[in-house]
């Protein structure tokens, strides 16, 4: 069977989730809790014993409906391919049959949610209450380049910014209106101006809308704006100048949506994780494992906030997150299931 689980389609992640709960169960000999929430669904498996060690997915892809049929599922050698097969439904494999394969399966937890990709809006209470539950977390996030962990990740904010102007035509008396469009050139500028290269700080305009009629002065704007940054110091200072940017134009309103998503992924959060993966590696025949500081967000960066340990990426090998030919390789499944099956076996024992 296969299930399409684009983020906020109610519909298809429903059905998604109900293809896994069958497949959670029957891998783990338990029966999964499927719940709902704003009409996000989420899978939980509880831990039948402490210490806990909490595997943590998202099964919601950037791809909508759809996209299987203009890109199906395909394995050619050793690559498989398809919408979400790297991020992350590979993962989600991953934790499954480590479940079947470690000594200590009782010990695990998995959380599987299903609006990780847009924020985690809905998700985050559940995700940060199952992590308190836990000794340890692991992302099953797709690996960075060589199936190398993620010790460290930027922290995120998104916001959405929307500018009230003042209609008029824009023949007859433009200077009657107040230019929305306008303002939203501006404030896209001194946005840009925020970041700091440096800092490792990016400030992005991603999505923008202004206008009705082509001889209108539009009197509506909106501006999404995408910020990550490796320290709170940074997303904070961001967001300060967010809040107080006052319109370039005499008369036009901004209101700020949206803030601080996720804080940042520090490498002293995993540190002691990273070297039980190595043992765990070494031990499991797998290979050297390294590690790397990535860009990109998770809900890793939650977790690791709490001041749980946490070691994210430790999912599928491949690439192209997102993009038409994201992939995995197929012959490094095996041996990272053995892996993560020692790993937990080892976080457990409190080696």
């Amino acid at each position: 069977m296969q299930a399409e689980s684009h983020s906020g389609d109610t519909g298809g992640l429903l059905a998604a989730f109900d293809l896994l709960g069958s497949m959670v169960a029957e891998a783990s000999g338990r029966a999964p809790q499927l719940s709902e929430a704003g009409g996000v669904p989420w899978l939980q498996l509880a831990a039948e014993r402490d210490p806990a060690v909490l595997l943590l997915c998202h099964l919601d892809t950037v791809w909508p409906r759809g996209s299987l049929a203009r890109n199906p599922f395909a394995v050619a050698g050793d690559r498989a391919t398809g919408p979400g097969v790297f991020d992350m439904k590979a993962g989600i494999a991953l934790g499954l049959e480590a479940l079947s394969l470690a000594a200590r399966a009782g010990h695990v937890s998995l959380l599987v949610t299903g609006d990780e990709e847009v924020g985690s809006g809905t998700s985050r209470g559940v995700v940060e209450a199952a992590a308190r539950r836990s000794r340890a977390v692991l992302v099953l996030e797709p690996a960075a380049g060589g199936g190398d962990l993620k010790t460290a990740r930027k922290g995120v904010s998104t916001y959405e910014l929307e500018i009230t102007g003042r209609a008029s035509h824009a023949g007859l008396e433009p200077e009657a209106g107040i230019n929305a469009t306008a303002e939203l050139a501006a404030l896209v500028f001194d946005l840009l101006a925020l970041a700091d290269p440096g800092a490792g700080t990016s400030v992005t305009p991603t999505v923008a809308s202004a206008g009705t009629t082509v001889n209108t002065i539009p009197d509506r704007a909106c501006l999404h704006v995408d910020v990550r940054a490796w320290t709170p110091a940074e997303l904070d200072r961001v967001d300060a100048a967010v809040r107080s940017r006052r319109p370039a134009l005499q008369g036009a309103v901004i209101a700020v949506g949206g803030g601080i998503n996720r804080p940042p992924m520090e490498p002293s959060g995993s540190a002691a994780l990273v070297e039980l993966a190595r043992q765990a590696a070494r031990e499991a025949g797998t290979g050297a494992i390294g590690t790397a500081s990535v860009g990109g967000g998770s809900d890793g960066n939650l977790t690791a906030a709490l001041g749980v340990p946490t070691l994210d990426g430790a999912g599928a090998i491949g690439g192209g997150a997102h993009a038409d030919d994201e992939w995995i390789s197929v012959s490094a499944l095996a041996p990272r299931a053995r892996w993560l099956a020692r790993l937990i076996d080892l976080i457990v024992a409190g080696a």
